[in-house]
């Protein structure tokens, strides 16, 4: 067997693999402006929670305008299952069903959710206000809050869920 053949193979890889040690050079860094609108996580202590308040009439009437349209209107079944009926939905004995009010620990949550991710089409088009008030809704309609009280950054975060204790926490940097 020749030696030529067995010598290429080894310059060749001599050859490329400086070449691979080199970061590609595509695009370009981003920018702190350009992240700003992506960084609107909201965890369980409401750090980042905006200006704003609604209730859960106000949110009704946003609802019915945003929101009924793919998920339906209350009480009706369906898509909206998962936004009504909390109390009681994971009762001993019985099938469990994953509501806003039986399985989301943290109002927090809700709104973060609303916020980021609805009206579906219109992904993060809503106001801050508009978010407290179907947030303020959807809580309504789990028996969380009443009709006519009124959610904002601080209030949000007096909200305790139903399930709120039936989480086992996981820690994301065990020591």
């Amino acid at each position: 067997m020749s030696m030529r053949k067995p010598l290429a193979v080894c310059a060749a890889m001599f050859v490329t693999v400086p070449a691979l040690a080199q970061a590609p050079q595509f695009g370009q860094a981003i920018a702190p402006a350009d992240i700003t609108p992506w960084d609107i996580s909201i965890g369980a202590d409401g750090a980042g929670l905006p200006p704003g308040s609604g209730t859960a009439t106000q949110g009704e009437a946003v609802y019915a305008a945003k929101c009924q349209a793919c998920h339906g209107e209350k009480g009706v079944g369906g898509p909206n299952d998962a936004l009504v009926g909390g109390i009681g939905s994971l009762a001993p004995g019985k099938a469990p069903v994953k509501t806003v009010g039986s399985y989301w620990p943290y109002a927090t949550t809700l709104f973060d959710y609303i916020r980021r991710a609805m009206p579906f089409p219109e992904t993060k088009s809503l106001t801050s206000a508009e978010i407290y008030a179907v947030s303020a809704y959807i809580l309504n309609l789990n028996g969380i809050v009443g009709t006519n009280d009124v959610l904002d950054a601080q209030s949000l975060l007096k909200v305790r869920m139903p399930n709120g204790d039936g989480f086992i926490p996981f820690p994301r940097n065990p020591k």
